[in-house]
């Protein structure tokens, strides 16, 4: 390289939905650490997530909070092109927002709650993901790049008595992973799902059982809760090219539970 005249390498850019607290945030801060230019997209966390780009742009990172509802449709459409417009072209997309609601037997479940849940986690999962798309695909000018979806192992385990809709939410997204990803894999795009198990969020608190995590935590194999930072390494590292020959894998990461 010539001193006089240095190369300037552009960062990959990933987009991160509810980017402003957990896992989210988690992925954020790795993804940053690992090189990459990061937009944060949050729906309520405006503080969170604005106190998070400037800890990321502070320490020398690219980072830019976007406040966006991804189950509406034209909020989807204005953060990518936000995106396009202020770090450059897309490289990878983490559909983590996702809601919970209260504990319920489905008999007590009102259709306004099913909506709500199904608009954000899986409406909100598809709307990105095709928006992604459309920018990573070779065919249409893209150079290929990763989806990560944020699933659960409550798609395997059903979460009775707690929050079937919820679970059913995330088998939807097991789903949309195995057929996406052989959808779109001539396109240069891999996609794969993170399923986290019991792990220590601010969303258990959604649920309106403050205690559990402490209760469930002896179901678990490991006999321990896991971490957001546990889930981000594995979703930064199935953005990277570590794991360039995986798609359509739906990987655990639950203690074995």
């Amino acid at each position: 390289m010539n001193p006089d005249n240095p190369v300037v390498l552009k960062k990959r850019v990933v987009l991160v939905t509810g980017g402003g607290r957990g896992i989210g945030a988690a992925t954020v801060r790795l993804a940053s650490q690992r090189g990459w230019s990061v937009c944060i997209n949050y729906r309520n966390k405006d503080t969170e997530a604005k106190k998070l780009a400037d800890e990321i742009n502070q320490s020398g990172g690219t980072a830019i909070p976007i406040k966006a509802d991804v189950s509406r449709e034209a909020d989807v459409i204005s953060l990518f092109d936000t995106v396009d417009a202020e770090l450059g072209m897309i490289h990878a997309l983490v559909n983590n927002a996702g809601i919970i609601a209260p504990q319920s037997q489905l008999v007590d479940v009102s259709a306004d709650r099913l909506r709500k849940i199904f608009d954000t986690n899986v409406v909100g999962s598809f709307l990105c993901a095709r928006e992604a798309v459309k920018r990573m695909s070779v065919s249409r000018g893209g150079s290929g790049g990763s989806i990560v979806n944020l699933s659960s192992s409550a798609a395997r385990i059903g979460s009775p008595n707690e929050f079937i809709d919820y679970a059913a939410s995330k088998g939807a997204i097991d789903t949309m992973t195995l057929g996406l990803s052989k959808e779109v894999a001539e396109e240069g795009i891999r996609v794969n799902a993170v399923r986290p198990g019991l792990i220590e969020t601010e969303m258990h608190l959604d649920t309106g059982d403050i205690h559990r995590l402490q209760k469930l935590r002896e179901w678990v194999p490991m006999k321990r809760v896991g971490s957001s930072s546990e889930v981000a390494s594995t979703i930064v590292w199935l953005m990277s090219d570590d794991a360039s020959y995986i798609t359509g894998a739906l990987v655990d990461v639950a203690g074995g539970r």
